[in-house]
């Protein structure tokens, strides 16, 4: 690293400790989403491959959920995979399921979260749907933040199976159509959706430049703030952490209720 290099380092490390200094720890979100876009734009730039712009992404998690652990961040969404991924090429999609897979093991050692996953599990490998279901398990007593892994997710897909497990709820118990119809409302669809009892995103963080939702928690966004920043995913900083927070707490204090 050179000297360039050095003082710019030093000049983001002394901003950012100026823009946490300044936040308003009142005003911090509950529930983080994140669009974690860019992996493979940010290895091309690099002159890597795209697994390597996986991995590097992949290694930006844990360094970000400790930073939303230095605040009163209560649930976070980490969108890994979604419904459309599927269509990528098997060489790159393999590889990807790996990462992911180890992502998760990773999250449930570490002891500080309580993992939960969100998407259709009977789109995933069946290797995959028991390292979810164990890493649910053994983070159960954690009483840390929530992470939701959204993997095999699509914000259209939830929101059917939420209405298929509704109407499956209702046969369990006997329950006529006529008599569902009048008791179907917004709470009783939200109580079928993958995020049932937790709270609704406060904030919704995109990385990348893309500042579209692609079907993120369509249901569950519906009065969130959206956060959309230039650098790629494996790139993020702290800084960049720091002003999406910043941002959020200024629109909050405008807009809020």
């Amino acid at each position: 690293m050179n000297l360039r290099d050095k003082l710019r380092g030093l000049l983001v490390r002394l901003y950012a400790r100026r823009v946490e200094g300044h936040l308003d720890h009142a005003q911090v979100p509950k529930h983080i989403g994140v669009i974690m876009d860019g992996n493979r734009r940010w290895a091309k730039a690099a002159g890597s491959s795209t697994v390597d712009g996986h991995r590097a992404g992949a290694g930006k998690i844990e360094e970000f959920l400790g930073w939303c652990s230095e605040t009163d961040v209560e649930v976070v969404t980490l969108w890994l995979l979604s419904t459309d991924n599927f269509d990528r090429p098997q060489e790159e999609l393999v590889p990807l399921l790996g990462i992911i897979e180890d992502v998760v093991r990773t999250l449930a050692a570490d002891g500080r979260w309580r993992v939960h996953h969100v998407g259709t599990p009977d789109l995933l490998p069946s290797g995959m749907q028991t390292i979810l279901k164990e890493a649910e398990e053994t983070t159960a007593h954690v009483d840390g933040i929530v992470v939701n892994v959204a993997i095999g997710y699509g914000g259209r897909q939830e929101i059917a199976d939420a209405v298929r497990s509704m109407l499956l709820d209702a046969q369990e118990k006997g329950t006529s159509m006529e008599a569902l119809a009048e008791a179907v409302d917004i709470d009783m669809i939200g109580r079928h959706l993958y995020t049932s009892h937790q709270p609704d995103p406060d904030l919704v963080i995109r990385t990348s430049g893309e500042q579209r939702l692609s079907g993120f928690m369509l249901w569950q966004t519906a009065h969130s703030e959206y956060y959309f920043c230039d650098v790629f995913w494996p790139a993020f900083r702290k800084v960049d952490f720091l002003r999406a927070m910043r941002d959020y707490a200024a629109r909050h204090r405008r807009y809020g209720g």
